[in-house]
């Protein structure tokens, strides 16, 4: 008797807990596109129904995952465009067998992620959508935007301290490959970039505004279709974070950056419609969005850690994502006067 892959056996325990727990009998189960730590996979029914069922590593906390999920929820009764949620016969969002746990939502058809794709109308669309997000977990009962101390992406001391440490095992541990000898030069180099970065944020303000955000606002969790926002998906479990600090991860994406070169008039048209939705942002604060995504790359350790802390070698799509991250980070400083002019123009 043959045994079973381990493929063969998440694709058996994925379709045992499809049927018992969440009431669907699939005549097919195939691998989909992955994220950065969860297993993804395309169930298809009978009658054609499609579905998005993600399935997340080893430790993960099943309540944090049901959290998220109900955060996903919220975001569409707010009517943020969301991948419908399939819950289970006993009204959960979330269910578990063995150590597998999985959610399941509507699968989202003719759809390609934001990353490097913001063209167009597509730059309003996104600022519509984000900012009908925010103003919509702003009234969830887990608190009110208010002003706070700077967001922790943008915590130079605290930056500086993770980018010493990561240099000092650089410096313990030769590296043989050319991307692990160019992550610890580059970590080098961000040390040294450290008054860049203070200097960028002397024009944000002190406090900025704090709310409830996705927590993983990014190009791939952000899904288009045609010249509209066909999804948001991915949530986090409920988190404060700098509304301004997420709004740049996603409108400031290095793909786009890089991909786009009229991305500050982009982002001057994303940002005033993000505004006329959630004006509790000041405008003072939305202007210094290019600075604090600046500085966040800049001093950011990740990926460059992943050499040091990832569970094997690197492959090629994460270290062009890191050389992307540094050469974005440039362009946005390079460019920095250009875009704050589009964002007043656009938004006084």
């Amino acid at each position: 008797m043959t045994s079973l892959s381990a493929f063969e056996t998440e694709i058996a325990r994925v379709t045992l807990l499809l049927a018992s727990d969440f009431g669907i009998v699939p005549v097919a189960v195939e691998q989909g596109p992955s994220g950065t730590a969860t297993r993804n996979y395309l169930a298809a029914e009978a009658d054609g129904t499609r579905w998005f069922v993600k399935t997340y590593p080893p430790g993960s906390v099943l309540e944090a995952v049901e959290e998220a999920a109900r955060l996903s929820e919220y975001a569409r009764l707010c009517r943020v465009p969301v991948a419908a949620a399939r819950p289970t016969l006993e009204g959960r969002l979330t269910a578990s067998y063995r150590g597998l746990i999985m959610t399941v939502a509507r699968y989202v058809p003719d759809a390609v992620t934001a990353d490097g794709r913001l063209t167009g109308r597509r730059w309003e669309a996104v600022g519509e959508a984000i900012g009908r997000l925010h103003c919509g977990l702003a009234r969830h009962e887990f608190g009110p935007p208010r002003p706070g101390p700077a967001d922790k992406a943008i915590d130079l001391a605290r930056a500086a301290v993770r980018l010493e440490s990561l240099a000092s095992r650089y410096a313990a541990t030769p590296q043989v490959t050319a991307f692990g000898r160019w992550a610890a030069e580059t970590t080098r180099e961000k040390l040294a970039r450290l008054a860049e970065a203070e200097r960028l944020l002397t024009g944000v303000p002190r406090a900025m505004v704090s709310q409830l955000v996705h927590g993983d606002l990014s190009g791939p969790n952000v899904l288009l279709r045609g010249e509209g926002v066909a999804a948001v998906v991915d949530f986090h479990p409920p988190v404060r974070r700098g509304a301004v600090w997420e709004l740049g991860r996603l409108a400031l994406d290095p793909r786009t950056v890089l991909a786009q070169p009229d991305w500050p008039q982009g982002l001057g048209r994303l940002a005033a419609a993000y505004h006329a939705l959630h004006p509790v942002v000041p405008v003072q604060e939305l202007v210094g969005v290019v600075r604090v995504t600046a500085a966040a790359l800049l001093m950011s350790v990740y990926p460059l850690d992943a050499v040091l802390e990832g569970p094997g070698p690197v492959d090629a799509s994460l270290e062009q994502y890191a050389r992307d991250r540094y050469e974005a980070a440039a362009v946005l400083c390079d460019r920095l006067d250009e875009a704050e002019e589009a964002l007043r123009d656009r938004l006084t």
